[in-house]
């Protein structure tokens, strides 16, 4: 494919792209296949001779297509939205063209300096303190990583290496096995897997704090857990806070943890992967207050900002923190500006090497949507949150099992767990919307989150009325068997 080409297949690629979002409210939003659907449909092999373009489109819509849970219908209320918006889109065809391997300022110094300032200005954004942001000459900065798994590895790994070199310091007859094997990871019993794998992967305890019946964890739950694990020897380094836990959406209180883990010289990180985005505007910043005692924080743009995957934000007080544990230096990958102290070097603040132009897609979404189009969008998803939240209310059959902050409704029907798996199943099976669940304490619980850039009214109202009709099968059925 030469560049002419390339021009006519890259229009069509574009014309294809926009009648997939304009026609996606009439795709079926869950798939209707089986596991192994697709390797009987396509050859064993890579083919000999080149195909053409035509027929590799062909074959997205006949073999793809059939097999994509399509993430942005409006139909789609499952687990967090995904971000999704035309600038990132462009931004992420230019980030491919350009294909720079920004591991380094020398690598591709626009790649490196453009993410210093959009971290800066999305920071910014969400009013964080200035010691987050690397400004001219802050401690602290920001940096693009992957995923808020990624982010809370990267923190637990940084918050080890500083908690070994610290105690050894101290102790100097204590080897790193000893130390490794005293340390203590903690976060609430609602927070993410990814915190457990991220102490799997750390090769440390962690253990889970109670949570209130909010779904929220309170300080004194924390000093309660540390009080006894410092008697039993252990060593308490990393708590990692949630702001809208994965099951409900729910905030620990930070206010009431930062102290403690600044006085128990613990690392906390904060988890705000989907709730964070929320924060620019000012009537939800107040979930973010007790940040000033963190070590690090993370949220995803990728989730709810309109950035598309992959962009998960994350800023740290202290750079060095990441540095000194990361840092390696092989010749090949050295350059003459490195000890200047003007420039960051992005390899030294993540797990992989290579990185792509991810900034690029940030620069065009807070350029062309502004801040307040980013608030409006915001605002939009958290008022049609609420109107499902009010329709379930007024259902006396059903019950909310968490409060509605954002833009995630937890919702079941009155009774057994049974009942609400055999509605979930049937919800799912219908394809018509789709769903996942949670459990909260005991209790099978329906989540239903508002996802989809093109949601409106008329879908929540749809939806609502799918999920009674179907809930009115059930508790007939029900009422039949009990006869």
């Amino acid at each position: 494919m030469d560049t002419t080409e390339f021009r006519k297949r890259g229009k069509e690629m574009v014309d294809y792209i926009a009648d997939y979002f304009e026609q996606l409210d009439k795709r079926q939003v869950y798939p209707d296949v089986e596991p192994g659907y697709l390797r009987p449909l396509i050859p064993d092999s890579a083919p000999q001779e080149p195909e053409s373009f035509e027929d590799v489109l062909k074959d997205v819509e006949r073999l793809i297509m059939p097999g994509v849970t399509h993430w942005h219908s409006p139909y789609f209320f499952a687990y967090f939205p995904t971000a999704s918006s035309f600038p990132a889109l462009l931004a992420d065809i230019l980030s491919g063209g350009i294909g720079c391997i920004g591991f380094s300022w020398a690598a591709s110094p626009a790649c490196t300096e453009l993410e210093t300032v959009m971290l800066d200005w999305l920071g910014k954004m969400i009013n964080l303190p200035e010691e987050f942001l690397a400004g001219k000459d802050g401690e602290g900065g920001g940096v693009i990583q992957g995923s808020a798994s990624e982010a809370t590895l990267v923190a637990l790994l940084a918050a080890r290496t500083k908690t070994i070199r610290r105690v050894q310091s101290e102790n100097p007859e204590l080897t790193e096995a000893d130390i490794m094997s005293k340390l203590v990871v903690y976060a609430s019993d609602q927070a993410h897997s990814s915190v457990e794998r991220a102490g799997l992967i750390g090769g440390v305890k962690i253990k889970n704090i109670p949570s209130d019946d909010k779904f929220t964890v309170r300080g004194s739950a924390l000093k309660k857990v540390l009080h006894e694990d410092r008697a039993a020897g252990l060593i308490p380094f990393f708590f990692c806070a949630t702001l809208g836990t994965t099951s409900c959406c729910s905030f620990d209180r930070l206010l009431e943890l930062g102290p403690i883990c600044n006085k128990e010289n613990i690392w906390m990180h904060i988890d705000a992967a989907y709730a964070g985005s929320a924060f620019i505007c000012p009537e939800f910043r107040h979930l973010l207050n007790g940040v000033e005692f963190a070590d690090s924080f993370n949220f995803n743009p990728h989730k709810w900002l309109l950035v598309n995957f992959d962009c998960s934000a994350m800023w740290v007080k202290k750079r060095s923190d990441l540095t000194n544990a990361f840092k390696l230096d092989p010749l090949y990958l050295q350059h003459c500006h490195q000890e200047s102290g003007l420039v960051t070097d992005y390899r030294h603040w993540q797990i992989p090497l290579g990185r792509r132009f991810r900034s690029l897609k940030m620069w065009f979404v807070f350029r062309m949507y502004g801040v307040k189009g980013l608030q409006e969008y915001i605002r939009k998803h958290v008022k049609l949150s609420h109107e499902f939240e009010n329709l379930v209310l007024q259902d006396k059959r059903f019950e909310i099992c968490a409060e509605v902050t954002l833009g995630l409704v937890c919702f079941r029907l009155k009774g057994s767990n049974e009942l609400n798996e055999a509605l979930l199943k049937s919800i799912n099976d219908a394809r018509k919307i789709h769903l996942v669940p949670c459990h909260l304490r005991e209790k099978f619980v329906l989540r239903f989150a508002i996802c989809s850039r093109t949601v409106e009214s008329v879908h929540i109202q749809f939806a609502w009325k799918h999920i009674s009709k179907l809930a009115t099968g059930l508790l007939k059925a029900q009422d039949k068997q009990q006869q």
